[in-house]
């Protein structure tokens, strides 16, 4: 299997796989390590009706593509946040993830971004994160019954 080469803007048309996509990816490597309320909080907020939210809210998504399938996605919050990245299971390992951060910050650096970007990892991301070059920024925190790790890039 080769990795996807077409990254693009979001299409509205896109929402509901990407939303497939993010609950599936989220069962299986974030919420299962959250309560009850937490993991139902999270999916709930990150449905195909939160991520329309976010859009209207401004934040700004890019999806790879294969064929017609959805084989991740990320989104940027103000330029500085990576509020969602999700790869489909079948891409993990592929650098999918790491094309799709470059292709995410060039655009928020293009749109007036600092270059200085943080995220709240799962325990699952922060290895993909520090491959990045995010720098954990402070210890595991649990919020709404949610594990996180609150991380950071400054460029060099």
């Amino acid at each position: 299997m080769t990795c996807p080469t077409l990254i693009r803007p979001l299409d509205i048309a896109d929402l509901p796989a990407c939303a497939r996509l993010l609950r599936a990816s989220a069962s299986e490597f974030i919420v299962h390590e959250s309560s009850k309320e937490g993991a139902c909080t999270f999916l709930r907020e990150n449905d195909e009706a939160g991520m329309r939210g976010y859009i209207a809210a401004g934040h700004v998504y890019h999806v790879a593509v294969d064929g017609d399938d959805i084989a991740g996605f990320i989104a940027i919050r103000d330029n500085s946040h990576v509020f969602h990245l999700f790869i489909d299971k079948r891409w993990h390992r592929q650098g999918l993830a790491r094309r799709l951060w470059e292709v995410a910050r060039a655009a928020s650096l293009a749109r007036g971004g600092s270059g200085v970007f943080t995220v709240n990892a799962s325990n699952y991301a922060v290895p993909v994160y520090a491959a990045f070059g995010f720098e954990r920024t402070a210890p595991t925190q649990c919020v709404k019954g949610l594990y996180f790790n609150p991380m950071r890039f400054i460029p060099r």
